[in-house]
Order: C-alpha cells, then sequence, then structure tokens
C-alpha cells in the first residue's frame, strides 16, 4: 500500500502562487506515475499534470504555461508550483500515483491522497 498526503494548499488572490506538496510512504518503489486532479463542486475531476519514472509531464489544457510539476525522489515528494492562479483554479486538489505507466487511464489504478483545498478569491 501507498499513503499520499497533500499539504499547501490555501487561499491567494487572484494572480497570486502556491505551491503544493504530496508526500508519498509506504511501499513507494515502482510507482512509474504520479500526477495531480482537481475537482470542485458540480464538476467532473479534471486531470492537471503528470509525470513519469522519468521525469516526462504533461499538463492539462487549462493549466500549461501556468503550473510546473516535479518531483523529488529521494524525498518521495511531488509537487506542482501553480502560478497566476485565476479563481477558476478553486478546487480540491488531489494527489494520485500508480505502479503503471502515464498512459490511458492509469489513474483507474492509482492510490489517492484525501485532497487540499486552493481557493483563489477576485
Amino acid at each position: 500500500q501507498v499513503q499520499l498526503v497533500e499539504s499547501g494548499g490555501g487561499s491567494v488572490q487572484a494572480g497570486g502562487s502556491l505551491r503544493l506538496s504530496c508526500v508519498a510512504s509506504g511501499y513507494t518503489s515502482n510507482l512509474a506515475c504520479m500526477g495531480w486532479f482537481r475537482q470542485s463542486p458540480g464538476k467532473e475531476r479534471e486531470g492537471v499534470a503528470q509525470i513519469d519514472s522519468g521525469g516526462g509531464t504533461n499538463y492539462g489544457d487549462s493549466v500549461r504555461g501556468r503550473f510546473t510539476v516535479s518531483k523529488d525522489n529521494a524525498k518521495n515528494t511531488l509537487y506542482l508550483q501553480m502560478n497566476n492562479l485565476s479563481p477558476e483554479d478553486t478546487a480540491m486538489y488531489y494527489c494520485a500515483a500508480a505502479r503503471l505507466r502515464c498512459v490511458g487511464v492509469w489513474w483507474q489504478l492509482a492510490f489517492w491522497g484525501q485532497g487540499t483545498q486552493v481557493t483563489v478569491s477576485s
């Protein structure tokens, strides 16, 4: 089993920045894909960013150019640097990790964290 704990959420004004962290513990070897998802009330879960074991990244269209995903393997920590935030970024942000490659619907077999709330005011 893998446990994921997110932190770093909060309230910020539009144009501001936040950095989310996700610490993985437990049996963390062979985690091949990690990513961030978000969901706000009344909306479907949205993929934000993902990073594979080789450091390859992919982003959702709405965040590309503003958000950066990275990881520190030594610390078993995944990060999401969010810049130029807008009210549309308001959501609960979740970390996910899987032993699968970052292809297809890898998140369906992923471990999930409890989420951290991000609120952006105009």
